[in-house]
């Protein structure tokens, strides 16, 4: 099992979640979260005041899944978060060693 981590745009979440539900993802976990890497922010003006806004927002992806689905799951994630312009964001992969439906107590793979 692998943990699918993405960070990505904030209005590209709707075109993920749906590239994800073609590719028979059943679950995932969204998380609003503020960060930067080369972009470095940018700067705002606010009531006559310029100030820098170092955390851009952005939007956490988190996905459980089978190992047969990995390569899948990237591409679907790449596609639709794609603008072809910086800050696009990045996609981390993480072993999954268990899974626990709380509801029934499955585990693995039966739990996803």
């Amino acid at each position: 099992m692998k943990l699918v981590a993405a960070i990505i745009k904030p209005f590209k979440l709707d075109d993920v979640r749906e590239a994800l539900s073609e590719i028979g993802v059943t679950g995932i976990t969204v998380i609003e979260v503020k960060g930067f890497g080369r972009q470095k922010g940018h700067t705002e003006l606010y009531r006559g005041a310029e100030y820098v806004v170092d955390f851009l927002p952005k939007i956490k992806v988190e996905i459980a899944i089978d190992d047969d689905l990995l390569d899948r799951v990237i591409e679907a994630i790449s596609a639709a978060a794609k603008t072809g312009k910086i800050g696009d964001g990045k996609i981390f992969v993480y072993d999954l060693a268990q899974a626990i439906r709380i509801r029934t107590g499955e585990s693995g793979s039966e739990a996803l």
